[in-house]
C-alpha cells in the first residue's frame, strides 16, 4: 500500500487542479469577458452578479492544490516554485488585483474609478488564466534542472513555446467556458450572445489546449492518451454543435468532459514523472521519488477522505441555491448614497 500511496497522491492533486480548472475556469472567463464583451455598465454589473457568490470559494482549490503537493511532495513543490517563481508572481499578483477589484469598484461612484477596476478585473483574469497555463504546461514539457531539481536556465527559462501554448490553451479554454456558464446563469440579450459568441469561435479558444494535449501524448507514445484525446476531441465537438443548436446545458456538460478527458490525457502521460528536467531525463523529479513519506501521505490521504467530500457537498450546495437565471433587469441602476447619511452609518 505505501507503494501505491504516491501515485493516488498525483491522481488526488490531479483532480485538484481539474476542480480549479471547472469551477474557476468559468470565474476567470467571465472575469477576462468584462471588457469587450459587456456593452454598458449594467451588463458588467451582470457578469460580476453572476460569480459573485461563488468566485472566492472557487479559489481554495487552487490553494488545497498548492497545499497538497507541498504536503505530499515536497521536492516536486520546491523545483517548480522556484523555478517558476516569476509566472507564479504575477498569477499571484493578478489574482489579487481581480479580487480587489470585486470588492472595491462598486465603492466609487465616478465612471474613471469603475473603468480602472474594470481593467484591473479583465486583465487579473486574463493574466492569471494564462500564468496559470504556462506552469502547468511546463511541469508537463520540463525546465533545466540539474540533479539536484534546481534550475539552472535563469530566471527566464519558463519563456518558450511550450508555455505560451499552455497559457494561450487554459486562457481559451476560460473564455469559452464563462461564455458557457454566462449561457446558464443569465437571460436576454447577454445570454444569446454569449451563446453566438461561443457557438462561432469555440473551437479556435480550444486549439491551443488541445495542441498541448497532443504535444504531451505525442511525447509520451502511451495509447490511453491517444483514447482519451479521441474522448476529449468528441466532447468538444458535441459541445460545439450542442450551443449551435441552443442547448446550453448539453453544451456545458460537454465542454466540461472535454477537460476531464483532456487532463487525463495530459496527467497520465507524464506518470510518473511530475517535474521534467530538459538537461538530462535522469534529473527528472518522479512520483517516487519526490513524494513524502508513507505515514505522511497515510494521514493526508484520511484527511481528504474525510473531508474533500464536505467541501464539494457544501460548494454543490451553494451553487444549486445560486442556480437561478440574472439579466439587466435585476440589476437596480446604480445611485450615490447621501453624505450626511454615510456619516450617520459611520457614527
Amino acid at each position: 500500500m505505501s507503494d501505491a500511496l504516491p501515485t493516488i497522491w498525483f491522481i488526488l492533486i490531479a483532480v485538484l487542479w481539474l476542480g480549479y480548472l471547472f469551477l474557476e475556469g468559468f470565474d476567470l472567463g467571465v472575469g477576462t469577458l468584462l471588457k469587450g464583451f459587456a456593452k454598458n455598465e449594467q451588463e458588467r454589473r451582470l457578469l460580476i452578479n453572476t460569480i459573485g457568490p461563488v468566485w472566492d470559494g472557487n479559489e481554495v482549490w487552487l490553494l488545497t492544490a498548492g497545499g497538497a503537493t507541498f504536503a505530499a511532495f515536497p521536492l516536486w513543490y520546491a523545483s517548480l516554485f522556484s523555478a517558476l517563481y516569476l509566472p507564479l508572481t504575477l498569477a499571484l499578483v493578478a489574482l489579487i488585483l481581480r479580487a480587489i477589484a470585486i470588492e472595491y469598484r462598486g465603492k466609487g461612484h465616478t465612471d474613471r474609478w469603475r473603468a480602472g477596476w474594470t481593467w484591473c478585473m479583465s486583465a487579473g483574469s486574463a493574466v492569471a488564466a494564462f500564468c496559470v497555463g504556462a506552469m502547468l504546461a511546463l511541469t508537463t514539457t520540463g525546465m533545466p534542472l540539474n540533479e539536484r531539481g534546481d534550475n539552472v536556465g535563469g530566471p527566464f527559462a519558463w519563456v518558450n513555446a511550450y508555455a505560451i501554448i499552455g497559457g494561450l490553451g487554459v486562457l481559451g479554454f476560460c473564455i469559452l467556458h464563462g461564455l458557457l456558464f454566462l449561457t446558464l446563469k443569465t437571460d436576454g440579450d447577454v445570454r444569446h450572445r454569449a451563446a453566438r459568441i461561443a457557438g462561432s469561435w469555440g473551437p479556435l479558444l480550444l486549439l491551443p489546449l488541445v495542441a498541448w494535449a497532443v504535444i504531451i501524448v505525442v511525447r509520451s507514445g502511451h495509447w490511453w492518451g491517444w483514447v482519451l484525446l479521441l474522448i476529449a476531441a468528441g466532447a468538444a465537438a458535441y459541445s460545439w454543435i450542442a450551443i449551435r443548436g441552443g442547448r446550453e446545458k448539453a453544451a456545458f456538460l460537454a465542454e466540461s468532459g472535454f477537460l476531464v478527458a483532456g487532463v487525463a490525457a495530459i496527467f497520465s502521460s507524464v506518470y510518473p514523472v511530475v517535474m521534467p528536467s530538459t538537461l538530462d531525463p535522469q534529473f527528472s523529479l518522479t512520483v517516487g521519488g519526490a513524494s513524502s513519506s508513507a505515514y505522511t501521505l497515510t494521514v493526508m490521504l484520511i484527511v481528504a477522505i474525510v473531508f474533500v467530500p464536505l467541501v464539494i457537498l457544501y460548494q454543490s450546495w451553494s451553487y444549486r441555491v445560486f442556480a437561478q437565471r440574472l439579466s439587466v433587469e435585476h440589476i437596480p441602476a446604480a445611485h450615490v448614497i447621501p453624505k450626511a447619511v454615510r456619516s450617520a452609518a459611520h457614527s
